[in-house]
């Protein structure tokens, strides 16, 4: 058993206080190519006497998450002899009390969901995040910044797996991490937003932060006294360097096209209407089914369902990339 403290979670890549736009309250914690957001694997098979593959696996994963994040190698022989101790490197769904996973976290103290802690990439995730928090973990001793992020009920359990994990880390040298677009499925909610990239989340930053401002035919923003659909999307990836035509019409065929039956990602724009006479309207996808776009006359910039009743939905397009840097 490990008694866990859930002290400070950092946000998984950033966490950003004053935002763009304003009109958004609270911090917003942005998941952009995060390691909680990749699909990590060995280049090449490897096997290790005493472990089995799906060991190994998860070690890799907790290797490869390690080096995403640049942590140092110390780091990761901390975090692999962590887990060895936790669950001997098995991704378990059970433990004392509610502790689970690859390092035996507990939901009820701060370190995520249950389905969260079972996901091994988000459980190495907080793992690191929460070492790279302990002052002066790098001149420990792997069992004491072992011991620092687990506080643990038999606080020297962790040095007995320092060799094994060296030789570990040394036969998974082969780990690497790769985005993975299916797990930014995005929330829909302005206070918490997820986003694929950096301009993705520049966008709908923006864009959050014109909630309320009214609807105006040709408006570009604020000075104007508010927006219309394509003004407000324009405004919002202009917000984040990348320059959209201005009708709803032309951003339709600028692109690039999202495959038709391809799950839409946060910082998507969907539009509505004619593909070849008149796309009449944009919005700009925020996940769970959301967008926010500037709606008609006598409405305002607000957040609603991006399919609805009756519509016309044309397709969607990706200004932003999957995974560009921007």
């Amino acid at each position: 058993m490990i008694l866990k403290v859930g002290a400070i979670v950092l946000a998984a890549i950033l966490l950003i206080p004053t935002l763009i736009g304003g009109g958004v309250s609270g911090a917003i914690s942005a998941i952009f190519g995060s390691s909680s957001n990749l699909d990590c694997a060995l280049t090449t098979d490897t096997s290790i006497a005493g472990y089995r593959k799906e060991q190994l696996a998860n070690a890799t994963t907790i290797v490869a998450v390690g080096r995403h994040m640049n942590v140092p190698e110390h780091g990761l022989v901390v975090a692999l002899a962590a887990a060895m101790q936790e669950s001997t490197l098995n991704n378990l769904d059970h433990g004392d009390r509610d502790s689970l996973g690859l390092f035996q976290q507990r939901p009820s103290q701060g370190w995520g969901t249950p389905a969260q802690i079972m996901n091994p990439t988000y459980a190495a995730t907080k793992f690191y995040q929460h070492l790279l928090a302990v002052p002066g973990w790098q001149s420990m001793t792997v069992n004491d910044a072992a011991q620092a992020v687990q506080r643990s009920g038999t606080p020297n359990a962790y040095a007995k797996h320092e060799n094994a994990a060296r030789a570990i880390l040394a036969a998974v040298h082969g780990a690497h991490c790769t985005p993975s677009e299916t797990t930014v499925v995005g929330t829909g909610d302005c206070n918490a937003i997820q986003a694929p990239n950096r301009a993705a989340f520049t966008a709908i930053n923006y864009a959050c932060g014109q909630r309320g401002l009214p609807y105006v035919w040709g408006g570009d923003g604020p000075q104007e006294g508010g927006f219309d659909c394509s003004g407000l999307t324009n405004a919002a990836y202009n917000a984040a360097g990348i320059t959209l035509p201005r009708t709803a019409h032309t951003q339709f065929h600028a692109g690039p096209r999202v495959p038709t039956g391809q799950p839409l990602l946060p910082g998507d724009l969907v539009f509505y209407g004619n593909p070849t006479t008149k796309i009449r309207h944009v919005g700009l996808y925020i996940g769970g089914g959301l967008m926010i776009d500037a709606p008609d006359r006598g409405q305002v910039v607000k957040i609603e369902p991006y399919r609805y009743k009756g519509d016309d939905y044309a397709g969607a397009t990706r200004p932003a990339g999957s995974f560009a840097a921007a």
